[in-house]
């Protein structure tokens, strides 16, 4: 058995595991941890447990002591002091004439290094940035692009639904989300409707897919030939969630819709899901510049 402890070095970042040797910490308490960046300050989320051998990630990196009065008045120069850098950056970027956006600055909290992140289309030649700053500050700069969605979590919000944004407020990484998810759960494929803040699809699209999929497999295709208590007819609908078929069926020279529960029905010829509609169509370029857009901030994460 191992003992860990969890920190997190930013408010929604990843859980990373530490060995805390003979300290005792409680959740919330600062902490001076050693990584191979160098110190860091961090934040525990995890408070001391026993883990088996075989679920550590080794070589497990020490907690060095609890965060002091010093050391979180140090960390608080450091916040104020990249306030002051994302400023003079941004007056440098306008200098020298470059296509980016600023979005965030970070002070190590050895003073080794300071990260700048941005955004930007395509690659930016920021050499002769770079050495601006570092005569300035007299460190190691380091400027980090960044995708759409890494920029909003930093910046903040509210959705649509009115909430704060999840990336803000609970979410810790980003999970891969495809139009295919809004196909199976009978979501508008406009993509004004299903973009969230940062131009991409919405996160959330994510959260019940996993349901969709499994009642989905006992749910006949729309145009399959079904057998009914009131004789055979053919799916013209589904209710997912509700796990509810409608089924027209011919009553002399007229057909009637008709709901049963997919446990009272029995399929006797399924089709293939339908790929397309009219809907889809009328904003399938704007659904392919999305996942395009999709592809390119995986290209930018997998990059770092």
């Amino acid at each position: 058995m191992k003992r860990i402890i969890g920190v997190r070095f930013k408010r929604l970042g990843k859980i990373y595991f530490f060995d805390p040797k003979w300290l005792e910490v409680a959740k919330g308490d600062k902490v001076i941890v050693d990584t191979a960046q160098g110190e860091e300050i961090a934040e525990v989320v995890v408070p001391n447990r026993m883990i088996d051998d075989e679920k550590v990630v080794e070589p497990l990196k020490k907690v060095l002591r609890l965060a002091s009065q010093r050391d979180l008045k140090h960390a608080e120069e450091c916040r104020n002091k990249e306030k002051e850098a994302l400023e003079l950056c941004n007056q440098k970027i306008k200098e020298h004439k470059l296509e980016m956006t600023l979005t965030d600055v970070e002070y190590k909290f050895d003073n080794s290094k300071i990260l700048f992140y941005f955004t930007a289309d395509g690659r930016v030649d920021f050499r002769d940035l770079v050495k601006d700053l570092a005569s300035i500050y007299k460190t190691r700069i380091e400027l980090r692009q960044i995708g759409v969605r890494d920029e909003v979590k930093r910046i903040g919000g509210n959705g649509v639904c009115g909430r704060e944004l999840c990336c803000c407020s609970f979410l810790s990484d980003f999970e891969t989300v495809s139009i295919k998810m809004a196909k199976e759960q009978n979501i508008s494929l406009n993509p004004s409707k299903i973009s969230g803040n940062c131009g991409r699809l919405m996160c959330c699209l994510k959260y019940e897919q996993e349901v969709y999929e499994e009642k989905l497999q006992r749910l006949p295709n729309v145009g399959a030939i079904v057998d009914t208590p009131d004789g055979k007819g053919e799916v013209d609908g589904v209710e997912t969630l509700k796990e509810v078929v409608k089924v027209k069926i011919k009553d002399g020279d007229i057909f009637k819709i008709k709901r049963f529960e997919v446990k009272d029905i029995t399929v006797i010829k399924d089709v293939a899901r339908e790929q397309s509609d009219s809907e889809e169509k009328q904003y399938q370029k704007e659904l392919n510049e999305l996942e395009n857009l999709e592809k390119e901030d995986s290209k930018i994460k997998n990059s770092k």
